[in-house]
């Protein structure tokens, strides 16, 4: 157990050093700040946004007051999501498609490390610099959030923003796996965006099943889950659903690698 967790240890910081020493990296970093500062100013102070929402309920004398924090966190989370859709290719489409333009793929699959230590360690990595795309975010919501009325609660801040990780992290590992099956980078991009797409806005499509095979579409949704965590809902099953697409990347690419670690033996 020792030696795998050190094998996961020094794949996560190899990976984290490479997202932090590519220029492509901070490109995307530059694009989500500037994007979700934007909208973010937008849904706060712009003409029909959360502000201006309240001002013209207390114009009008409106009994039941807007809920700043909550309309807010539900608009800008949701934005944050849907903006998330197009980053997350790009930060998943190299975790294997580079190794294998490298060659050094090979040397990856005949190693000592099991597959499942590396894809793990890839995972943790892309995640954990995802995650430092959030933070600055986080912090500006917060400070905008400061003197709202009622005040912010941390428990449903950190509950929106605990769902966009789960979803991050679902996203992540899918794209892994394309990643695993192609050495071109923009090809995996592109499948894993059409992946997550399909998987964004099933439940579209589930409505014109009935019965079982269209509640079982919909269940599939990462739209519909993810929107509860927006809402300051914690539903169980949507928290096995992201996990059950995190083991089911990691599952599918431990095992493109091992069909490769067969042809090379």
């Amino acid at each position: 157990m020792r030696i795998v967790a050190g094998n996961v240890l020094a794949i996560y910081r190899r990976e984290l050093q490479s997202y932090f020493a590519s220029p492509l990296s901070y490109v995307v970093a530059g694009i989500f700040w500037i994007i979700g500062g934007f909208f973010l100013s937008i849904i706060l102070l712009g003409p029909q946004g959360i502000i201006a929402q309240v001002a013209a309920a207390d114009q009008v004398g409106t009994q039941a007051p807007v809920d700043v924090v909550y309309e807010f966190l539900k608009a800008y989370l949701g934005l944050l999501g849907s903006l998330s859709m197009f980053i997350l290719p790009i930060l998943s489409m190299g975790l294997y498609a580079e190794e294998r333009k490298r060659g050094t793929l090979e040397l990856l699959a005949t190693s000592p490390m099991t597959n499942w230590a590396v894809a793990l360690g890839k995972l943790l990595a892309v995640l954990t610099f995802y995650v430092t795309l959030l933070l600055p975010l986080l912090l500006c919501e917060v400070v905008a959030l400061s003197a709202s009325e009622p005040p912010v609660q941390l428990g449903v801040l950190l509950l929106g923003h605990g769902g966009l990780v789960l979803l991050a992290a679902a996203i992540l590992s899918l794209g892994m796996f394309i990643s695993s099956l192609t050495e071109s980078t923009v090809l995996a991009a592109i499948m894993s965006f059409a992946l997550v797409l399909t998987l964004w806005v099933i439940d579209l499509v589930a409505a014109a099943f009935p019965g079982w095979l269209g509640a079982a579409l919909e269940h599939l949704s990462l739209l519909r889950h993810y929107t509860d965590f927006t809402q300051g809902i914690l539903d169980t099953s949507g928290l096995i659903l992201f996990v059950s697409y995190v083991g089911l990347g990691l599952f599918l690419t431990a095992q493109s690698i091992e069909a490769l670690r067969f042809q090379r033996s």
